[in-house]
């Protein structure tokens, strides 16, 4: 199924149903969503937005990002979501790398590529030009194989990387979504994650919309403010992070929302410590499903059963048509519960990363997604994570990877070495520390003799990351090393700096 159509069908269905809610706009109904998502097609048609192109969207949580998605979607064109805590500089990168035909932005900024047509939720919400071709495929083309979305994800070349889903892929997500979460009419969700996440998008907004119940936005997270939202809203779900659970967990005692309203809530990005589950399901009258995927799968790949035996410490039983694998170094499967690389197979792995056919290969062979996790199938098929191969950091359901960061300390011309690992976080899971050695001859060298001087350089340090990365990635500590520990292949050790940087000193 392609999603595109899906107001248009919501409408004819029911005009006065409530579909999506927002501080800003407040609701729309059915009827109001299908006419504003109208109204951006045609200035999106009228800037030159056709079939095939891409259209960039960086607006913080709000309805007119999710209206943007479905306008583009009705000129059969992609849409690659920013976070709007990215940098000028990041920004351009992520438009340029995916050639974006136009990007909606709060304000019109000189920062943006000159290529890009420029459009604010104001202007598209105005009167628009009555002439747009609507996407209607060639009866010789499967619409399913479009592009819907690039999102994008920070890869360890350093750069970030767009993952290219297609319609295909959101239809079977959605629909594993519904069957598992047994979605329909009546459900509402609560979305407090991000618009520019495959989760947020996926879980909290399409999947309700296409079982025909409803979503509500929530602007930045608050845990202060999440009670009251919910008891506002009423929704049956909602979906977070462990960091969002941790922060709900240590609110007051005197804190006792009304909850009566939700069925469950849905738990991803990274593992949630059994520990927390219980405390957070015990004091909220919450029943908590955990679950684990990648955007490279869609969103999700398994969660413990809403009905059934759910098994804290776990993430769960493989979602509908989906399935989930141990595999050796060797590709040989691994069925008597040892410990192995995560693959997943179906409908909802991703086409592959947009002009990256080299990463594409190592990520997806012979059909199947290879993870880079490390896990293992319990007896009853649940799947438990051991570790990560690569080197990411989830900071508060955020992922980082440390060569990202690597590749802007580089940049410094007073860094020699540098290297980025996760440091654990009592609220946010893991923050990002890094490790620098300085050029000999430098004058940041010279004068890092000094205690007060070796302060001011880190500070410059910080700054300069701060020019240049969005306030999740920046480390919370850099440390001047005189080298950076390797191991005895002369590799960077970052097993020990991640030793290192647990030391009081750090």
């Amino acid at each position: 199924m392609n999603l595109s159509r899906l107001p248009a069908v919501r409408r004819a269905q029911d005009p006065h149903a409530p579909a999506v809610t927002d501080d800003v706009l407040g609701t729309l109904s059915n009827a109001e969503f299908s006419d504003l998502i109208d109204r951006y097609a045609r200035h999106f048609f009228r800037r030159g937005v056709r079939d095939g192109d891409i259209v960039a969207v960086k607006l913080p949580n709000r309805v007119e990002l999710v209206v943007a998605l479905f306008a583009a979607w009705r000129l059969g064109a992609a849409v690659t979501p920013v976070n709007p805590a990215l940098t000028a500089e990041e920004t351009r990168y992520q438009l340029t790398d995916c050639g974006a035909k136009a990007v909606v932005v709060e304000a019109a900024s000189g920062e943006l590529p000159v290529s890009v047509a420029v459009l604010t939720p104001v202007e598209l919400a105005g009167p628009a030009p009555t002439a747009v071709a609507l996407f209607d495929p060639p009866a010789d083309r499967e619409a399913g194989d479009d592009l819907a979305l690039v999102v994008y994800t920070s890869g360890t070349t350093g750069r970030p990387k767009g993952v290219e889903l297609l319609h295909r892929n959101i239809d079977a997500m959605t629909a594993a979504m519904i069957e598992s979460m047994k979605l329909t009419e009546n459900d509402h969700s609560l979305l407090i994650l991000p618009l520019f996440h495959v989760n947020g998008l996926v879980v909290s907004v399409l999947s309700p919309l296409r079982a025909g119940g409803q979503a509500t936005i929530v602007g930045r997270f608050s845990a202060t403010g999440f009670f009251a939202a919910l008891e506002r809203a009423r929704p049956t779900y909602f979906s977070g992070v462990p960091a969002m659970y941790a922060m709900l967990a240590n609110l007051p005692p005197d804190v006792r929302p009304d909850t009566s309203s939700l069925r469950f809530a849905v738990c991803g990005a990274a593992p949630m410590p059994p520990q927390l589950i219980e405390v957070v399901e015990q004091r909220f009258g919450l029943q908590l499903i955990e679950g684990y995927g990648l955007s490279e799968g869609t969103c999700a790949s398994t969660s413990n059963p809403l009905d059934g035996i759910r098994k804290p410490g776990t993430v769960g039983l493989p979602l509908p048509r989906q399935s989930v694998a141990i595999m050796d170094e060797d590709g040989v499967f691994i069925t008597d519960g040892g410990i192995g690389e995560v693959v997943v197979s179906g409908p909802t792995v991703m086409r592959g990363y947009l002009g990256r056919p080299e990463e594409t290969a190592k990520a997806v062979r012979n059909g199947r997604l290879h993870t880079g996790d490390i896990g293992r199938l319990d007896e009853d098929g649940y799947l438990v994570l051991v570790d990560r191969v690569k080197d990411m950091i989830i900071r508060g359901g955020e992922n980082i990877y440390p060569k990202e960061i690597e590749t802007v300390l580089h940049d410094h011309p007073a860094v020699f070495e540098a290297a980025v690992v996760g440091r654990p976080d009592d609220v946010l899971g893991e923050v990002p520390v890094a490790f620098v050695s300085l050029r000999e001859g430098s004058d940041a060298a010279t004068d890092a003799d000094a205690a007060t001087d070796a302060i001011a350089v880190t500070g410059a340090i910080s700054a300069f990351l701060a020019d240049r990365l969005a306030p999740y990635k920046r480390p919370v500590a850099v440390h001047l090393v005189p080298e950076v520990v390797k191991n005895p292949v002369g590799k960077i050790d970052k097993p020990a700096l991640r030793r290192q940087a647990l030391t009081p000193s750090c």
